[in-house]
């Protein structure tokens, strides 16, 4: 499975993709706000995408995963996903990671918008969200400018680098995006 935005391919992850995941999820910054952190080997990097690659097989799906490419050159810059609940809930979320050269011109905004139409058009979800640390700004205006609503915090929730941090959830309803 392919989508893809204007300037973006997100390409469904396979096995071969490893080694660009693992050198990515290296990089400090794109770890700043991630729980896993930066992983230790390989290995750990290979659990992280097993399930969207395993439950590529199945239907109906709950995990997707894909790399981001840019369009005009195939450039790898990030690696984004998103869960489904596949029960009467019909709820999701998203999450998204780009390499710290591509931040600030749009991508992280092009991602989200581009998930959250495959998570209401495909998927024919009623709710999306997603958890945000409070002071990763830069994902804050990214969830701000695709509709998202801030609609509280969780306290204490995200384990970053040995201390417990606060995060914001955000969520769209498929209400407000039909009425976009």
């Amino acid at each position: 499975m392919q989508l893809e935005t204007d300037r973006l391919v997100l390409q469904e992850l396979s096995w071969s993709d490893l080694d660009n995941i693992h050198a990515f999820h290296s990089i400090p910054d794109v770890a700043k706000f991630n729980t896993i952190g930066i992983p230790k080997d390989i290995g750990i990097t290979k659990n992280i995408i097993k399930g969207a690659i395993e439950d590529q097989s199945n239907n109906p799906r709950s995990v997707y995963g894909w790399i981001v490419r840019l369009k005009h050159d195939n450039s790898f810059i990030g690696e984004t996903g998103m869960s489904s609940s596949n029960d009467r809930f019909k709820r999701g979320e998203i999450h998204y990671h780009l390499s710290p050269v591509f931040w600030k011109q749009g991508f992280g905004t092009e991602i989200a918008q581009r998930l959250i139409k495959f998570g209401f058009e495909d998927l024919h979800l009623h709710r999306i969200e997603a958890g945000v640390a409070t002071n990763n700004i830069g994902s804050i205006r990214v969830l701000e400018k695709s509709g998202m609503i801030r609609e509280g915090l969780r306290r204490g929730i995200l384990p970053i680098r040995g201390k417990w941090c606060d995060n914001y959830m955000y969520a769209i309803l498929e209400g407000d995006y039909i009425q976009k």
